[in-house]
């Protein structure tokens, strides 16, 4: 079996080096000597003469098979994390998120700022208040609409009643 020591200074500690030890110490969780030790161990059980009913070796055979599963999933596992960081791919993508990371808080500053500076201006206030004023003249122009129709009714009824009939009239021919 192997171990697995490392000294590490705490104030020169840096990215790279804890992935170092994190993939140092999976990679050697399951040492080739351990892998062949286990190995051994299961061939002795499986050389005695032990019997057993169908059902039962089928069962021993798919754990057999998991565990062989689990092993070369390990060791592909391990393979791979060795690869990429030998690659720079875990540190161009440690990168990228710190750059991403680092524009988003700038963006956030350039927001923040732009923000104050309206407020500051008066610019928000200004247009809210022009909102509610054009609001304001809105709901007076219908009011005076509602005013001129309801006095046109009433000073000539007759004529608010023809364009009635005239109206509905267009807009039975329109539907048949």
């Amino acid at each position: 079996m192997h171990i697995f020591c490392v000294h590490v200074e705490p104030e020169r500690l840096d990215v790279d080096d804890l992935l170092l030890l994190y993939y140092g110490a999976i990679y050697y969780a399951m040492p080739s000597t351990l892998d062949n030790d286990l190995n051994n161990k299961s061939t002795t059980r499986d050389s005695k003469d032990v019997s057993v009913d169908p059902d039962t070796q089928k069962t021993i055979d798919s754990i057999k098979n998991v565990a062989k599963n689990i092993r070369d999933a390990s060791a592909r596992v391990r393979d791979t994390v060795r690869i990429l960081r030998q690659s720079g791919a875990i540190d161009e993508l440690t990168q990228a998120v710190h750059e991403a990371s680092v524009a988003a808080r700038e963006i956030t500053r350039e927001v923040n700022s732009a923000t104050k500076e309206l407020k500051e201006n008066g610019v928000i206030v200004r247009t809210a208040s022009a909102i509610e004023d054009t609001t304001n003249a809105a709901r007076e122009t219908v009011d005076v609409v509602r005013d001129v129709a309801r006095q046109a009714t009433e000073s000539a009824p007759t004529t608010a009643e023809t364009l009635k009939e005239a109206a509905s009239k267009i807009k039975s021919k329109n539907r048949a």
